[in-house]
């Protein structure tokens, strides 16, 4: 049996107004408009989502609105926003993956805890040159040779699929 982890950061968020806390920040028109495309690219490519686990941020939980359309019908892939995300070093991400239950789940972050995360879970890394960056909206998908979420371990991953924004408009 295997698991699969979809991780996404967040979609492109505004600097606007200086004033707002980093928590409260929202997506710019550039994030609002690459979120559901790269929830395209997932659904495309059969990658579906059991379980949505994001941070709080508000332009995490927006990236999610913003993708979630494109997964929808009956079955919509529940959402659980985790405080613990915010910022989240790669140790932490994997905590909080590890008391997830067997499906397929997505998780929404920032960096550079979801870059390291990306880059420390996988046993061979993708040889797309933006993939130590992790930009906004940077999507990895990744299978997990485990029955629980809780038997993962560091450098077991197997890339199934990355990509970023700037890949689906080329």
């Amino acid at each position: 049996m295997s698991l699969r982890l979809i991780l996404v950061r967040h979609a492109k968020s505004s600097w606007d107004d200086l004033m707002v806390d980093d928590h409260d920040r929202v997506l710019n028109r550039r994030g609002r408009a690459t979120a559901p495309l790269m929830a395209r690219f997932l659904a495309t490519h059969g990658h579906r989502p059991a379980l949505v686990v994001s941070s709080t941020a508000r332009r995490t939980l927006e990236t999610w609105d913003r993708m979630a359309p494109i997964f929808g019908g009956t079955d919509m892939p529940p959402l659980h926003p985790e405080p613990k995300l915010y910022h989240a070093s790669a140790d932490t991400m994997l905590a909080v993956l590890h008391r997830c239950p067997p499906s397929t789940v997505m998780m929404l972050g920032h960096n550079p805890g979801i870059g390291d995360f990306a880059s420390d879970l996988l046993a061979e890394q993708p040889r797309h040159p933006s993939f130590h960056a992790y930009p906004t909206c940077a999507t990895l998908v990744a299978d997990f040779p485990a029955r629980r979420w809780s038997e993962v371990r560091f450098g077991t991953g197997r890339v199934v699929d990355f990509a970023i924004p700037a890949d689906m408009t080329d």
